[in-house]
This record gives structure tokens, C-alpha cells and sequence, in this order.
């Protein structure tokens, strides 16, 4: 395949380039010219004359295809409910100390055949290639159990069969206290499934919800060792409704990426800035439940590896189009083009999937094609 003459395409300031940050973002080039394709891969940046199919790219952008790396699928049914008693002012805390949030997440599930949950899956993966992701991560989090969690991680191993997306699995094992446990309790039975969930494969993370009705930074040091010794790598939900000075032990422990940010404080900007760890931001659950808004311009200002996903959910983010989380990532956060596209591709791959992507989605920002679109004044 060959996209020709299209009017500008979008590349990184050099080859090779895990991540941008600093002054990289603003150095990526947006030249117009021709784009060839084999085997699933970029092949060069000049027209492919033996192509089987020769793309008229005039009055196109070409770029990655979009990698949301933050994502809550396979996942049952939708919490829309909720969402009326948001407006009228009840706190996420109490809407989950209801019975609300993951809980009720996790009774949909606990109720929903695999076969339902797989043809939501598929739906939803379609609504996102439509929309131009061709990378997305998958978590468990909803199960709630010992076998509900390792039942959610072959659900989202089925899902990544039937969808044509690379997508990869990260175990969320510590989303919600199940009822009949306390934190302590739970992460007991969390070390107690490792070797179960490491024999079944594919998963390459460990994530954890770090917040006042969830679990707490001892929990997120435990979590990191798990995940050291298990070769995985450590994402983290933190600081989104209250500080709790998560970033500074995440990256003690080696995170691969702290994910939410609205509530960092300020002098855990610069060490973040410096690490060799992403700061996902989330604007559409930041937009729907009136969150405050992370500091994207002090962190990418600082330095951070910036990263812009949609958490697709069902209850907090109803969100599965990278479009529509990059529009509200520029408008909430200021965010230039180049900014914003760097946050969706290149950054987005390298943070949490790129130990676990194939060769052919390493390539040019993490997606299995280019993507196409019209081209910015």
C-alpha cells in the first residue's frame, strides 16, 4: 500500500524516539509527502510505485493510529443511573459507599454470560477503530474474586481475538474492596493469585486505585513488589478525587505510569518530570464527573512523558473515542496540536504496552496502520 501526495505527515524529531517530551513535542514535523506500506509495517516515507493499492492522500494528514492506553474493557453493561445523581451533587465517594461505581460494575458482570460481555467488547472496539484506535489496553478491576478477576482477564485474552486491534491485558487486581474484605485482606488473596495469573500469560501489568474508599500507599508499595517480581509492569490510579501522595512511592516502586493526576500536589510535579514514567491524564472522566482538572500545562512544561487516554468505562467515562479525549484534553488543557498528538501515539505506546506490543505495531506511534485525516491549516 502507498499513500501518496498526501499534504502532511506527521513525524517524530528523530528515529527511534521511545517517548517525546520537552522540546521534542514542539520539533515533531508535519511535512507533506508519501508514505508506503508492507507486511503491516512502514516501509518508507516515499511512494510505493509496486503497491498493490496506491492511496490519492492529497489535502491528508497521515499519523499513527491512536493508542488508548487506558481503558476499562471487557466490561458488562452501563451505570447511566449514576450519572443523574452526579448532577444533582452526590459525590463519587458516596455513590460507591451506596452500593454504586465498581460494585455495581461487578454485579453486571458477575451477571452477564461471557458471550454478552464479548459482543459488547467487539462493539465497542469497533465504535474505537471507526474513530481511529488501532492500540487499546484492556483491565480487569470488575470481577471482585479470585475468579472473577482471572475470569476478566480471559474475557479481554477472548476479546483480543475477535477484535482487529492489538490490545493487552493489565490486572487491576486492586480496584474496589470486595464486600467480605478489608484492603489488607484483599491484597492477601492478590498475592495468593499470582502464579495463576502469571501460568495463564499476556498480561503485562499490575495496576491498582489508590484512594480513601479503595487502598492506600502500603498497598501500592505491596503492589509494586508483586509486580517486580512477577516482570510486570506498575500502573497506578492516583491522586484523582484527593491527594494522598501517591506519585513519590509509584515511583519508588518503579511505575510505568500514574494515571488520573487531578489532585497531584505540586511538589510531586518535578520528580514525575523527571521520571521514566508517564503521566496519564484522563480529561473525559475529569470533564463528566466535574473533577478537578490535572496540571497538564506544569507537567509538560517540567518535562513529563504526557499521555492523554479516554478511560473508557462504563460509569465515570462512557468514553471509547480518542478524538473526543484529545478535543477535551486541548480545550481543559490548553494543549497545541503537536502536544496532543504526541500524548495520543507516541507517548501513549511507550508508556504502559510497549514491552508487550508486536514488532509491527512498534512502528511509527504504535498502530497496525496509519491514519488519515484532514489536514490542519
Amino acid at each position: 500500500m502507498s499513500f501518496d501526495g498526501a499534504q502532511q505527515i506527521l513525524r517524530p524529531p528523530a528515529d527511534g524516539l521511545e517517548y517525546l517530551r520537552g522540546r521534542q513535542i514542539e520539533a515533531q514535523t508535519l511535512e507533506g509527502g508519501a508514505l508506503g506500506v508492507r507486511g503491516g509495517r512502514i516501509s518508507g516515507f516515499e511512494a510505493d510505485r509496486r503497491a498493490e493499492l496506491i492511496v490519492d492522500a492529497r489535502d491528508c494528514a497521515l499519523l499513527p493510529g491512536f493508542v488508548d492506553c487506558h481503558t476499562h474493557l471487557p466490561f458488562a453493561g452501563w451505570r447511566a443511573g449514576e450519572y443523574e445523581r452526579k448532577l444533582r451533587g452526590v459525590a463519587y465517594d458516596q455513590i460507591a459507599r451506596d452500593g454504586g461505581g465498581i460494585a455495581a460494575s461487578a454485579r453486571a458482570l458477575r451477571e452477564s454470560s461471557d458471550r454478552q460481555v464479548l459482543a459488547q467488547g467487539r462493539g465497542l472496539a469497533a465504535e474505537m477503530l471507526a474513530a481511529g484506535t488501532t492500540t487499546f489496553e484492556c483491565k480487569s478491576g470488575y470481577g471482585l474474586s479470585r475468579e472473577g478477576e482471572l475470569r476478566a482477564l480471559a474475557l479481554a485474552r477472548e476479546l483480543s481475538l475477535q477484535v482487529p486491534q492489538t490490545t493487552t491485558s493489565t490486572a487491576l487486581l486492586a480496584h474496589a474492596v470486595p464486600e467480605g474484605h478489608t484492603a489488607d485482606s484483599w491484597m492477601e488473596v492478590v498475592q495468593a493469585m499470582m502464579p495463576e495469573l502469571l501460568s495463564a500469560g499476556e498480561v503485562s501489568a499490575l495496576d491498582i486505585f489508590v484512594e480513601s474508599i479503595a487502598f492506600d500507599n502500603r498497598h501500592l508499595e505491596l503492589m509494586g513488589e508483586l509486580a517486580a517480581a512477577a516482570g510486570l509492569a506498575l500502573r497506578c490510579h492516583v491522586e484523582q478525587f484527593a491527594s494522598h501522595r501517591s506519585v513519590p512511592v509509584a515511583l519508588a516502586a518503579g511505575a510505568r505510569s500514574v494515571d488520573h493526576l487531578s489532585m497531584i500536589h505540586p511538589d510531586d510535579v518535578a520528580p514525575l518530570a523527571h521520571a521514566r514514567c508517564a503521566a496519564v491524564l484522563l480529561p473525559a472522566a475529569e470533564f463528566l464527573g466535574a473533577e478537578r482538572r490535572a496540571p497538564a500545562r506544569a507537567l509538560l512544561d517540567a518535562g513529563a512523558i504526557v499521555v492523554l487516554a479516554t478511560d473508557a468505562n462504563p460509569g465515570t467515562a462512557p468514553v471509547v473515542s480518542m478524538p473526543v479525549a484529545i478535543g477535551l484534553g486541548a480545550r481543559l488543557y490548553g494543549l497545541g496540536v503537536r502536544e496532543a498528538l504526541a500524548a495520543a501515539t507516541l507517548n501513549a505506546r511507550d508508556a504502559p504496552v510497549s514491552r508487550c506490543l508486536p514488532p509491527r505495531t512498534a512502528t511509527f506511534g504504535g498502530g497496525p496502520r496509519p491514519l488519515a485525516v484532514p489536514a490542519w491549516d
